[in-house]
């Protein structure tokens, strides 16, 4: 099994980055493959709603967002890593996610998602639930821990002392480990839930 792991901050080696490591260490720790990558440093513009992706079959910009849908599609979760601006995610994270969700038209039924967060005081709640809503809507399951998936850490490395933050990742790491193989096993005795032909309305009729 594999998950992918993305790391939503511009700093490579920061508190972000020491959450998605406690967790990785999990991961491996029960054969689990895993990757990450850094999409907080890039040069990532949003949507411009084009749809051309849905002729092409890949967004019109040809960058990461292209290189890791293949990857999203292969990997078993998703683990999305995000430090805290306003209450809310950074946006060159926000920007890579819109495209990559959108352009990636397979299925992403029971593929496991889990979001984390990190911020020296506050926000990380209302930036947790707005990570979320890309894995609620397309039919992923969301992983949990004991805690809200989050850690507190101002400058690089102070997460390393929130131990609170970091037990709330291995078991994280853990939920979603079992989840994932739970649901593979689901998947070859029982095969994935029926879909009804999708039903899209406006709010006017």
């Amino acid at each position: 099994m594999k998950v992918l792991m993305v790391n939503g901050s511009p700093r490579a080696d920061g508190n972000t980055y020491t959450a998605l490591r406690e967790m990785e260490k999990i991961f491996k720790e029960n054969d689990i493959e895993t990757e990450i990558i850094h999409v907080g440093n890039k040069a990532i513009r949003g949507c411009i709603a084009c749809r051309s992706c849905i002729e092409k079959g890949k967004c019109a910009f040809d960058d990461i967002v292209n290189e890791v849908s293949p990857k999203f599609e292969a990997c078993d979760g998703l683990v999305i890593g995000s430090p805290v601006y306003y209450a809310s995610a950074n946006a060159t994270l926000i920007a890579f996610l819109d495209r990559l969700f959108y352009s990636s038209h397979f299925d992403k039924t029971m593929k496991v998602g889990a979001s984390i967060v990190a911020a020296r005081r506050g926000g990380l709640s209302a930036t947790f639930d707005e990570l979320n809503k890309y894995f609620t809507i397309c039919g992923m399951p969301v992983a949990s821990s004991q805690y809200w998936n989050s850690i507190h850490g101002g400058a690089q490395g102070e997460a390393s002392q929130d131990a609170e933050g970091l037990q709330t990742m291995r078991t994280l790491a853990k939920n979603m480990t079992f989840l994932m193989r739970s649901i593979e096993l689901g998947r070859n005795a029982y095969g994935l839930p029926e879909k009804e032909p999708s039903q899209r309305t406006n709010f006017i009729r």
